[in-house]
């Protein structure tokens, strides 16, 4: 997959995360890559100064247990074990959205690479669907014709059986 780089080798695509079936970035991550001056602070004043841009689909706050479920499957650093509130995700509508509300100089600049990473993201996903399809159907065809091989020596091994000439007097051991 092609990595998307912004600066400090931040790879964006390490930076999205799947949460409630949707790929997403952290407020913290966002902030970092926005440089905003006072964090993910920024970004909620952001969001709340334009909250009718920001329906549920666009951002959400995570729960503990996506927290400790992002932790545990992604190695997620960033959200630390010390945190007073819980952290919210934008998807990628969220962002472009964010984009146009926050007021950084970089913001977007920055945006453009993410989009970039999601839309590689969905290349990739894609990619791999086709190609595991392609597979499943093999696997389905040589089991079905492995089925029929099989099929096929059951029959002959029962004919084989069944077509003995016998002489008088000999003996059938089956």
């Amino acid at each position: 997959m092609n990595e998307i780089i912004v600066k400090d080798n931040i790879k964006i695509e390490d930076l999205i995360y799947e949460v409630r079936g949707k790929q997403v970035m952290l407020d913290s991550d966002l902030a970092r890559l926005y440089e905003c001056k006072n964090g993910t602070k920024d970004i909620n004043k952001a969001v709340k100064r334009n909250i009718d841009r920001f329906p549920e689909d666009f951002y959400f706050q995570l729960t503990d247990e996506e927290i400790n479920l992002l932790r545990f499957k992604n190695g997620t650093a960033n959200i630390s074990n010390m945190i007073r509130t819980l952290p919210f995700v934008f998807t990628e509508q969220g962002i472009a959205m964010l984009a146009t509300v926050l007021r950084t100089n970089n913001a977007s600049i920055v945006s453009v690479s993410i989009m970039r990473a999601f839309v590689a993201m969905k290349k990739y996903v894609n990619t791999n669907l086709i190609e595991q399809k392609y597979i499943n159907n093999l696997v389905l065809e040589h089991d079905y014709n492995i089925k029929m091989l099989q099929e096929s020596f059951d029959k002959l091994s029962t004919k084989e059986k069944i077509s003995h000439i016998f002489f008088d007097g000999q003996i059938y051991d089956a």
